[in-house]
């Protein structure tokens, strides 16, 4: 799955940069949105990122393009790789800034693990 953000003045810390914590909750949010598309009607809660580290810093009117991709599947959790580029509409370059796996937990309407796939 792919989808793309734009990087906008309220994104910004005081230096001009994108705040480290709005791109994770964007990679949360978007990996989030890959696992409901690919199990519709099953409820899930991350449970972790493998690695926080950014590779490359982003100002504003950057589009962001997150590339998220299917990584594993357990019985009560599913992985998705997750990579951010940032692609610079004036030169047409695009890098990669930040990658990760997330990871999920499905969960029942009381909060309690449960299978993915019904047996």
């Amino acid at each position: 799955m792919n989808s793309h953000r734009l990087v906008r003045p309220e994104h910004l810390n005081h230096y001009g940069f994108l705040f480290g914590g709005t791109l994770l909750k964007w990679v949360d949010e978007q990996s989030w949105i890959a696992a409901s598309l690919d199990f519709p009607g099953k409820i899930f809660v991350t449970i972790g990122l493998d690695n926080v580290e950014f590779h490359k810093s982003v100002r504003q009117g950057a589009i962001l393009r997150f590339d998220i991709h299917r990584s594993k599947l357990g019985n009560t959790s599913v992985s998705y790789q997750t990579t951010v580029y940032s692609d610079d509409i004036t030169t047409g370059q695009e890098e990669a800034i930040f990658s990760t796996s997330v990871t999920f937990v499905h969960v029942d309407d009381q909060g309690n693990k449960t299978p993915i796939k019904q047996q």
